[in-house]
């Protein structure tokens, strides 16, 4: 599937198993970020999906209302090489209107008002270019 094809065009039978294994199996710092994202912001027309396919790639968190995908990296990702993959992943996502926004295990679960300002701040500045709005009461 092209990156940035709408939603209902379905990745192949692979990815799509994948992806839901991944879905049973979110890592602490990914469950905790999900549970946030979906009760301590309120964002108008915004729906965040978690383990998404997208073109050759499973976002971890993706609103594709506002093509902002988010990130939980773990340990696996700090290699030179795993570096090198995400930075071209990125690139490439980019490159079809998507923003990225990484954040670490650590960092998900220790400083969480943090990861939650910088979404609702991507978010918002996303969605001003869309003239869409944002609750001013983001935070529950």
């Amino acid at each position: 599937m092209p990156i940035g094809k709408p939603p209902h065009d379905r990745p192949p039978l692979r990815q799509r198993t994948f992806a839901r294994r991944m879905r049973a199996s979110l890592t602490q710092a990914e469950k905790r970020l999900w549970w946030e994202l979906r009760h301590r912001i309120e964002l108008k027309d915004t729906h965040f999906r978690r383990q998404l396919a997208i073109g050759p790639y499973i976002a971890d968190f993706c609103c594709l209302g506002c093509r902002l995908v988010i990130e939980a990296d773990g340990g696996q990702h700090y290699s030179d090489e795993a570096e090198r993959r995400d930075g071209e992943r990125s690139r490439l996502l980019a490159e079809h209107g998507f923003e990225v926004l990484r954040f670490t295990n650590t960092t998900i679960l220790t400083d969480m008002d943090s990861v939650i300002a910088t979404i609702v701040a991507a978010v918002s500045r996303k969605l001003s270019g869309m003239s869409a709005g944002v609750s001013r009461n983001h935070l529950k």
